[in-house]
């Protein structure tokens, strides 16, 4: 199977990067379909006009009705093609640019992302995730690019919760641990081959990042600074992440994050602050070193990942619940299949609860 190696076309991070957003969007067409939510219009609409002041390129502003669902995209394919749209811009969290994605895959025209938070590493990849009306996960939609342009505005994302840039951090930190295992199992990536050498130091580099900044990038963002630190998370949050697991390959981190979205306790949570569990349990289950579990424990506790059940709202701690997290996570369509060895439900509700002790003891 062939090595694959995706990354958008163009990633752009800076200060205020979205008051240029017109002269980044005029090489791709002539009038863009500009989707964002109402609370987004506030925050960050007058920076978006003023960045379509002096371009040639037009906007048409349109409203996300909140849902990333088959009808919401295809009501705006129509709004785009009523309105003569070339390109399509999305700017805000995680399904408004899943919907600005598939609706340029379905205009079959560029697409520029522009996150407004830095909780996942969803931004750069060529993938949709579709949900129902009413919010039901729905399928995947793999898409034949990555976008042409991510564009990360580091003064909007800095003044966002910082919980949503921490949670950003869960889900980065287990890209090398995935693409490690991915790379031991000689699995399949998300991108459709092999992992190459690149995807597999970029999802180190990711990791050492964290390890480097994270604390540091925490503590500047809760005092509304935007440091170094927090510029760095940033990239790894989104950028490093987001090569690190689609061109590597996603394991048991993530496939315990599914699972646990299975239990109704866990519903509060973040992607990241589930994933960043599912880390611990994968760890547990691969029975990493002391010193590795210390490391990323550390990190989580000084950071505010959760390290327990508890911590993700699981008022109960019983194998029955760990058996139904570990059932779905070694489904045969997810992901658990990148583990280097032969993994069954029970081990990993073992490693789930010997996670969960773990958390306990270090939290105490």
């Amino acid at each position: 199977m062939s090595k694959i190696f995706n990354s958008p076309s163009k990633y752009i991070q800076g200060p205020d990067e979205l008051a240029k957003l017109g002269g980044y969007v005029d090489p791709l067409g002539t009038k863009a379909l500009v989707i964002n939510t109402p609370s987004g219009v506030k925050r960050v609409g007058a920076k978006v006009e003023a960045g379509f002041a002096e371009a040639k390129a037009a906007p048409v502003y349109e409203d996300f009705n909140g849902e990333c669902s088959e009808n919401e995209v295809n009501r705006l394919v129509e709004v785009a093609k009523a309105n003569g749209c070339d390109v399509v811009v999305g700017i805000g969290g995680g399904k408004t640019l899943d919907t600005a994605k598939a609706t340029a895959y379905f205009m079959g025209c560029p697409v520029v992302i522009c996150p407004t938070i830095a909780s996942s590493d969803a931004p750069c990849s060529a993938l949709s995730v579709l949900y129902t009306d009413d919010g039901q996960f729905d399928r995947y939609l793999f898409l034949p690019a990555n976008p042409n342009i991510v564009l990360m505005d580091t003064t909007v994302i800095a003044a966002s919760p910082v919980r949503l840039t921490v949670s950003g951090m869960g889900d980065a930190l287990a890209t090398y641990f995935e693409a490690q295992a991915t790379h031991d199992a000689d699995g399949a990536t998300c991108a459709g081959g092999k992992g190459g050498l690149a995807a597999l130091q970029l999802a180190r580099l990711c990791y050492d990042t964290l390890m480097e900044d994270g604390v540091k990038a925490k503590v500047a963002l809760e005092a509304g600074a935007l440091t170094p630190a927090v510029e760095h998370i940033i990239e790894a949050n989104t950028l490093l992440s987001g090569i690190g697991f689609e061109s590597s390959g996603l394991a048991a981190a993530h496939a315990i994050h599914n699972g646990l979205t299975l239990l109704p306790e866990c519903h509060g949570m973040y992607h990241g602050e589930k994933v960043a569990f599912g880390t611990l349990a994968q760890l547990v289950l691969a029975n990493a070193s002391t010193e590795q579990l210390e490391e990323v424990l550390g990190f989580c506790i000084e950071v505010g990942l959760p390290v327990t059940l508890g911590e993700l709202g699981v008022e109960e701690v019983t194998r029955e619940k760990a058996m139904i997290v570990a059932k779905a996570a070694c489904a045969p369509d997810d992901t658990m299949g990148n583990m280097p060895f032969d993994v069954t439900p029970e081990m990993v509700a073992d490693a789930i609860l010997g996670a969960d002790a773990l958390g306990h003891y270090y939290l105490d």
